[in-house]
């Protein structure tokens, strides 16, 4: 048995779960941003101890994060083949907002590189483009852009005690993902001001 497949010794499975448990704390109220020596710490454990279970952030950060990632991926392509792409898409993305709003982990998970990371963009990039298909989004706003949109949004969410900004902030995005109506465009186009032609000097 390779020494990678031997189980670990009870002291240190109870290690590992401490680690765990702290690092999900962590996560949630600081994002991935909060140092290792401060998980160690919340841990009642030395920085060599995380190492030895996790050599990088990133890879304590997958494990601490995979499984509600994980959650929000399988929703999404369970989604993926909903009779109505519209309604299936926005709904994802309130989830999603729902998700970053009580854990700041999630606007982390959405951009850290990593497995988890790349499910997660391929799941959300099958969402719109069916609901662009169907008219349902504009066509002109990538994957790539929704991402950073939602990135910027969450960050901005959590720097504001006040607890109906993510409400509002993400009704506009979502009224700004829409295609703007026919009745809309028209509007915009004749409240266009024109400059007036200049005078001629007699």
């Amino acid at each position: 048995m390779d020494a990678v497949d031997q189980p670990l010794r009870a002291d240190a499975r109870r290690n590992r779960e401490r680690i765990l448990l702290a690092a999900r704390d962590a996560f949630a109220e600081s994002g991935f941003a909060v140092p290792l020596d401060e998980i160690a710490a919340r841990a009642g454990v030395g920085p060599g101890t995380v190492y030895r279970h996790f050599p990088t952030k990133e890879a304590l950060f997958q494990a601490v994060v995979s499984a509600r990632v994980t959650s929000l991926v399988v929703e999404a392509q369970r989604l993926s083949s909903d009779a109505d792409p519209g309604s299936a898409f926005f709904g994802f993305l309130a989830r999603l907002g729902a998700e970053g709003a009580a854990k700041r982990d999630t606007s982390d998970a959405i951009t850290v590189p990593g497995s988890l990371r790349a499910d997660i963009h391929d799941a959300l990039e099958v969402l719109l483009s069916r609901a662009q298909t169907a008219g349902a989004v504009r066509p002109d706003i990538t994957a790539a852009d929704l991402i950073a949109l939602l990135k910027g949004l969450l960050v901005t969410v959590h720097e504001s005690p006040d607890p109906g900004r993510v409400e509002r902030i993400f009704a506009v995005l979502t009224d700004g993902l829409r295609p703007p109506s026919p009745a809309r465009s028209n509007t915009t186009a004749s409240e266009t001001p024109t400059r007036p032609a200049p005078k001629r000097r007699p």
